[in-house]
Order: structure tokens, then C-alpha cells, then sequence
């Protein structure tokens, strides 16, 4: 078996395996969205909950830091180190934003007089903080292997014939990306 043919195998397989991975944090998330479903016709249910604003803006955030991470993925294919290295860390700040705003966002359903936990919670609150909870622990899984990649990078491990760490990368962030959409649209159209 050559090196290529070996490289080749390598990658179909890392990829298989993110795709395994993706499809069961798919799952964990039809269960949770599946409970909410079915929590909505609870007696204590808040019927005019709406989402912060800042949970709209970290939406914004998100899907930017896909395309810089695309963008990334496209430079190192041609080479272009230096575009490559911007564009990660402009997805790694991206990133951080992201992070930042979701927990704006539970500032602000604080202040309108809405808990997460406690006596003066409700199931609908609980319900996002947990969702987005799970969500921003599996961004943190992205935002390591994210750092990892940037460490790579540097080392010089990527260039037009080897992009696979930057794929997977890129993968994986995207699905996150899309899981977030979801999530964001799933909570501001089903009340």
C-alpha cells in the first residue's frame, strides 16, 4: 500500500468516525428538543418567553465564524499561510464571541425576571439553560480542537496536499454551527 492509499484510508476514517459522533450529539439533542415538545403542555409552561436579543446576535456570530473557518480551509488548499493563519484566529475569536453571548443571554433572561434554577425557575427557562449548557460543551470540544489546529498550523503541518485536521475541524464546527440554528429556530418559532 502506497503513502497516498494510506493517507487516504486515514482520512475516510477519522471522517467516519466524526460522523458517528455528530449523528449521537444529534441524538442527545432530538431528545432534548423531543422533551420540550412534550413539556409545552405542562400547566406552568410560559407562554410569552422570547428569546434575548444577544442569543439573536450570537447567532450572527456563529454563522460568520463557519464561513472564516470555510475561508481558512480554502486558503490552506492554496497555500496561502497567511490568510489561513488570520482567518483561524479570526474563527477562534468568533468562537469566544459566541461563548461570551450566550452567557449575555442568560444575563438578559435574568433581568427580565426569568431563573434557569431554584424555586423561582420554570420548566421552560430550565429547558434552555440546559439545551444551550450542552451546546456550548460540545463548542468547547470545538474551540479545543480549534486551538489544536492553530497549534498544527504553526508547526507547519498543513499545506495544499495535507488539510486534513483542518477539515475535520472545519467539519465539525460547521455542524455545530447548524446544530446552533436549529436550536435558535427551534426556540424562537415553537412556543
Amino acid at each position: 500500500m502506497s503513502v497516498e492509499e494510506h493517507n487516504e484510508r486515514k482520512a475516510k476514517s477519522y471522517k467516519m468516525m466524526l460522523w458517528f459522533a455528530m449523528i449521537s450529539i444529534v441524538m442527545v439533542f432530538a431528545g432534548l428538543t423531543s422533551a420540550y415538545v412534550v413539556s409545552k403542555s405542562r400547566p406552568d409552561w410560559l407562554k410569552d418567553f422570547t428569546l434575548p436579543s444577544a442569543f439573536i446576535a450570537s447567532t450572527v456570530v456563529m454563522l460568520l465564524s463557519s464561513v472564516t473557518f470555510h475561508l481558512a480551509k480554502k486558503a490552506i488548499q492554496k497555500d496561502n499561510r497567511k490568510a489561513t493563519t488570520n482567518l483561524l484566529w479570526l474563527t477562534l475569536a468568533l468562537g469566544i464571541a459566541f461563548v461570551v453571548l450566550q452567557f449575555e443571554g442568560f444575563a438578559q433572561v435574568i433581568e427580565s425576571g426569568y431563573f434557569f434554577t431554584g424555586s423561582e425557575s420554570t420548566i421552560t427557562t430550565s429547558f434552555l439553560y440546559v439545551v444551550v449548557i450542552v451546546h456550548l460543551a460540545h463548542l468547547f470540544g470545538g474551540l479545543v480542537a480549534l486551538l489544536i489546529i492553530i497549534y498544527n498550523h504553526f508547526k507547519q503541518k498543513y499545506n495544499s496536499g495535507q488539510t486534513l485536521g483542518i477539515e475535520l475541524g472545519a467539519m465539525f464546527w460547521h455542524f455545530l454551527d447548524f446544530l446552533w440554528v436549529y436550536l435558535f429556530l427551534f426556540f424562537y418559532f415553537y412556543k
